[in-house]
């Protein structure tokens, strides 16, 4: 009888978590709410509301299956965004984008933060803001029309190859290869961690065209992901991020017209760290909507949840933090806002861009492990979001140059980096 009482008891304590996660908007949130127009018009509102209906309507009811069958289905998600235009907001308008500034890149991907998943928004940011901003930027108008205009109307899904192996971070020291053969390259390499590799009609691909310096070798590369040699090794099993696909690329001959070099040869490293700008600042934009909702979820679960005979949020320590967490947030809107700003002004923003970078991956580390823990065996389990952010958005500190070449860089622009002696010399 006890047995069957307690089960009874926990079923309906589920019930309530479960409801409790698909109620976004509350007092928390409407609380924070106003600021995030500091950077924003009527129209971007527009546009992220837009954007929120397709989230309700295709993307959320459906996260829990994808996540189970681990991978999404991209080519019908980004074919309805960029149907809405949504895949394309600063892209040129004589390739189907909307030609706008940065600040509406920002604004979807804050509200792609309403998904209910890491995975999905992350895939999205790989085809607008990490794989295609170089080819807008400096490519050819052949390789426009060819890779980037179906890129942005989501007919064709691209992902970027530039981590490998042994090289994740460690940009400069890829291998890579690209050899000219008469008019074509042939390719030889591979490539590691690529969202997307199972479903990519291409790959902006960085690879070593030449055997000079490591930071004036390389080029950014279209790949059509059908040709001869290209090879999907294996799809990774990961901790987080289940249904966005990730995989192991081998380019072996791979034969690729020199023409689908994007820009200039030999640029690829400076392109590439370009694009890093705009794929961090998207990062840490993408990271505010569900750190407000882990914070805004355990807020609602702790004033419900009893222990000790009265509700865990009454305990000082509890909603003392939740306000600490809250702070943080805000501080890193405010902070990305203020990169975004500098950002559409034309200035270097690579400084400002790694400390977004940095706060959000430490601060979703710090949310996402703060909150769980005020959810006690119900955050152990996944039956509930806060259990499936917390293992998503640990990649934040990892994926797009880990923490610590976030503080590299910002070491570098402070002139505190130790100097590396054999180059003194």
């Amino acid at each position: 009888m006890h047995v069957r009482c307690v089960s009874k008891l926990c079923s309906r304590r589920l019930k309530n978590v479960l409801k409790l996660e698909l109620w976004q908007q509350n007092r928390f949130m409407s609380a924070t709410s106003s600021n995030r127009e500091a950077i924003y018009s009527t129209e971007h509102l527009q546009m992220k509301e837009s954007l929120k209906k397709i989230i309700e309507r295709d993307i959320n009811p459906n996260v829990d299956q994808w996540e189970a069958e681990g991978q999404f289905p991209a080519k019908q998600i980004f074919k309805t965004l960029g149907d809405a235009g949504l895949l394309g907001v600063t892209k040129p308008t004589e390739y189907g984008g909307l030609g706008l500034d940065y600040t509406y890149s920002v604004a979807v991907a804050e509200e792609l933060g309403s998904i209910n998943c890491g995975a999905i928004p992350m895939a999205i940011g790989v085809q607008t803001d990490m794989a295609t901003p170089a080819l807008a930027r400096f490519g050819s108008d052949e390789l426009k029309k060819e890779f980037l205009a179906p890129s942005v109307s989501g007919d064709r899904v691209a992902c970027l190859g530039v981590s490998e192996v042994g090289s994740g971070s460690d940009v400069a020291s890829i291998q890579t290869k690209a050899v000219k053969h008469g008019d074509d390259l042939v390719i030889n390499g591979g490539k590691m961690w690529t969202t997307n590799a199972f479903q990519a009609d291409w790959m902006c691909l960085l690879a070593n065209t030449s055997d000079g310096p490591v930071y004036g070798n390389k080029s950014l590369i279209c790949l059509p992901m059908d040709l001869p040699g290209v090879k999907l090794a294996r799809k990774i099993d990961k901790m987080g991020m289940r249904s966005s696909d990730t995989g192991q690329v081998f380019l072996e001959d791979v034969r690729v017209p020199a023409k689908y070099i994007i820009g200039d040869e030999g640029m690829g490293f400076t392109y590439q760290m370009l694009q890093f700008q705009e794929e961090r600042l998207w990062a840490a934009a993408a990271a505010v909507m569900p750190l407000e909702k882990c914070i805004a979820m355990t807020i609602e679960y702790t004033s419900q949840r009893k222990a000790f005979g009265q509700p865990i949020l009454n305990n000082q320590v509890v909603h003392f933090r939740l306000a600490e967490l809250a702070t943080e947030v805000e501080a890193l809107r405010s902070m990305l806002y203020r990169a975004v700003g500098q950002y559409i002004e034309g200035n270097d923003v690579t400084m400002l861009a790694s400390m977004c970078k940095l706060k959000s991956g430490r601060l979703a580390r710090e949310v996402t492990d703060g909150c769980l823990q005020y959810w006690g065996g119900m955050g152990f389990t996944n039956e509930v979001l806060i259990s499936r952010f917390f293992r998503d958005f640990r990649l934040l500190s990892i994926g797009g140059g880990a923490d610590e070449v976030m503080l590299s860089i910002i070491c570098k622009y402070m002139d505190t980096l130790p100097k590396n002696p054999s180059k003194s010399k």
